[in-house]
């Protein structure tokens, strides 16, 4: 063999044993891991939802009478005024309704005021015919036909007028169902939905079953966004609490808004894979002026605050079995898991168990298990996955990101 393929071969062999005795010398410092020490930081806890634009006072109007729409003074987007004219159902239906029920309270006065003669005359005959019996002039059958006769029209007036009483209130009913015809403007606000063209017919609202909403109109001086917060959040939020909002419509601004309701039942799921939330409201100060409803939000609500709370980086947390110990039983209901994290101690991982409270962007305050001051292992995330405590561990620096080649 030639004298350079020897030393080629002498090369080769080593850069293998010095590759393997690096490997081995790196196993024996231990697992590679990156630490920092347990600090105090200001927490701000959030939660974060999304939800649309809405007025916080708006009217649906519906149809109370069925008929086609004859007249409509309004579009969207129009300003309107409490009373103002929106539009006319056909009335002649309701009109020939009221008048037909005018004719029936006439009839039942002209009945009534034909059964008072009556019983005028039967109590003036009955009057008489007691002065007669008195006097003994007249047989007692007659006089007993006499008052029954009295008795008759007293009866016959007393239906008369209660069919009057009823003929008014009917008549009553018909001017409302004609006044239904016409469609005014129950608020001062804004035309912000007109679901109706003129011809169309307006359907009325029968038992459970919602009417033809035919317009909406809002005060958009006073806006809301409806959020959807998931149910594992919705513990944490509460009324008054402040609030960052971001609309689509509006991009690069924040709004402050202000909780102002918190629903107490989830919102009805359209399928069973759908997650659970609830509603919450947040009112947004000082809106732009040509907000509109139905616009999309998100929304972060602070739902707390610490200063200088003892804090660690999420990524440090992890979860492990409790281990039972020899004899020990686990009680029904008790968790089968703790959160904990491990410290560097003496070049080795050690795990203690925390309890942790606020929940921060980045990090989560520790409550009971650190002082501060320890050194934590906070990654790589595949060194903390792997760790059960007692390993031998060096400390080694994140590497930087590499810059992004051009």
């Amino acid at each position: 063999m030639k004298r350079k393929q020897w030393w080629i071969l002498g090369g080769g062999l080593v850069v293998v044993l010095a590759g393997g005795l690096g490997i081995a010398t790196t196993r024996d410092q231990g697992i590679a891991v990156q630490a920092a020490p347990v600090g105090r930081e200001n927490l701000q806890s959030k939660v974060s939802a999304n939800g649309k634009v809405q007025a916080v006072t708006k009217a649906d109007i519906s149809a109370n009478v069925m008929g086609q729409v004859t007249r409509l003074a309004v579009k969207e987007g129009d300003r309107v005024t409490r009373g103002q004219f929106l539009m006319e159902i056909d009335p002649r239906n309701a009109r020939a309704i009221s008048d037909a029920m005018q004719a029936s309270l006439q009839a039942a006065k002209s009945d009534l005021a034909s059964a008072t003669a009556t019983m005028a005359q039967a109590k003036a005959d009955f009057e008489r015919a007691r002065a007669n019996r008195l006097a003994g002039i007249i047989a007692a059958a007659d006089f007993e036909k006499a008052r029954t006769t009295l008795e008759t029209a007293q009866a016959a007036q007393e239906s008369y007028t209660r069919r009057m009483e009823q003929a008014k209130a009917t008549v009553a009913q018909s001017h409302v169902g004609l006044g239904n015809s016409t469609i005014t403007a129950p608020m001062d606000g804004t035309v912000t939905a007109r679901r109706i063209e003129l011809g169309e017919t307006a359907v009325p609202g029968i038992q459970n079953q919602a009417g033809t909403v035919l317009v909406t109109i809002s005060d958009m001086s006073k806006v809301e966004a409806e959020m959807e917060v998931d149910e594992a959040s919705i513990p944490t939020v509460k009324l008054a609490q402040k609030a960052q909002v971001r609309i689509d419509a509006y991009p690069n601004q924040n709004f402050e808004g202000e909780v102002t309701e918190v629903g107490g039942s989830p919102i009805l799921k359209t399928s069973i894979n759908e997650a659970t939330k609830f509603k919450v409201k947040v009112w947004i100060k000082n809106p732009p002026l040509t907000i509109k409803p139905g616009l999309s939000v998100q929304a972060d609500i602070y739902t707390g605050s610490r200063d200088q709370a003892l804090a660690i980086p999420f990524q440090a947390l992890v979860m492990r079995e409790i281990k039972l110990k020899p004899g020990e039983t686990r009680q029904p209901g008790a968790p089968r898991e703790e959160e904990g994290v491990f410290l560097q101690e003496g070049g080795k991982a050690k795990f203690v168990g925390v309890k942790t409270g606020l929940m921060g962007d980045l990090s989560v305050e520790v409550l009971s298990g650190l002082k501060g001051g320890e050194s934590l292992i906070t990654g790589p995330n595949r060194a903390l996955r792997d760790l059960k405590g007692g390993e031998k561990v060096r400390v080694e620096k994140a590497k930087k990101p590499e810059p992004p080649k051009s």
